[in-house]
């Protein structure tokens, strides 16, 4: 049973998508073609901004757009307003509203909504991981069966090569690999059971804040790119599995061409 500060979470970002719902937005770079804002990313995130520091106030905010970012609070809101801003200016469906609450140096609550597929992600620490309300598990596939979500690194291509050899390798071994532009949706799609294994070589924790949470309530496991337990104080690595036999396949995988 959702507790009301998540209910009023989910409510909120619900409500943010209005934000989404619309035809005509404005679009620039912040880095190149790969790394874009739009306004409606600016809407959301303001929207959310000020909605959720009225449940818990003086937290603090730490948001990809406008260099939010204040860690210094007990309690602090890890948002992305819009994870894979590409797919959302194309009008492709992986894109979503992430939000995460921290306590301290622990994610307490994650909500990742998908406005497109209207699949709305939960988890409450110590609580399971929800999909419109239904529980959900990852699979129990073994690494000859499971399907990877991955990426190029698209906002580094420098680490195109390694990332490369890592996903070869790991497409030798494993069913098949899957690249759907969004770290967010991808990690919930494991979480719930549609693929297995999780790999990217550098990302922002606004990426996988929220997602964590929902991972690990739902029974996968999720780490650096050491198989360490995540921090979210920093960009870095990440990767994920349905089971810790699968990460330190994983694990062992990307630490033979990363030294």
């Amino acid at each position: 049973m959702e507790n009301l500060l998540l209910q009023n979470i989910v409510n909120i970002v619900h409500e943010s998508a209005k934000f989404m719902d619309t035809r005509s937005f404005d679009v620039e770079q912040k880095n190149g073609y790969s790394n874009i804002v739009t306004s409606s990313d600016i809407a959301v995130q303001n929207f959310l901004c000020e909605k959720l520091s009225s449940l818990l106030p003086g937290s603090g905010f730490m948001c990809e757009e406008k260099d939010l970012w204040d860690s210094t609070k007990e309690f602090s809101w890890i948002i992305d307003p819009i994870d894979g801003t590409t797919n959302y200016s194309r009008g492709l469906d992986q894109c979503a509203i992430c939000v995460g609450l921290k306590h301290f140096n622990d994610i307490t609550h994650g909500v990742v909504y998908l406005p497109a597929t209207v699949e709305m992600y939960t988890a409450e620490k110590g609580k399971g991981a929800y999909c419109n309300g239904k529980r959900i598990h990852v699979s129990g596939r073994d690494f000859q069966d499971s399907i990877m979500c991955t990426a190029l690194s698209n906002y580094h291509k420098e680490y195109a090569e390694i990332c490369s050899d890592i996903i070869k390798e790991t497409f030798m071994q494993c069913n098949d690999i899957r690249r759907f532009g969004a770290c967010a949706p991808e990690l919930c799609y494991l979480a719930a059971g549609r693929c297995e294994l999780y790999f990217e070589y550098q990302l922002s924790m606004w990426d996988y804040a929220a997602a964590s949470l929902i991972v690990q309530e739902a029974g996968g496991v999720i780490a650096n790119l050491d198989g360490q337990a995540l921090t979210f104080d920093k960009h870095y690595g990440i990767l994920a599995a349905n089971n810790q036999d699968n990460m330190d396949r994983l694990v062992a995988i990307v630490n033979k061409y990363r030294h």
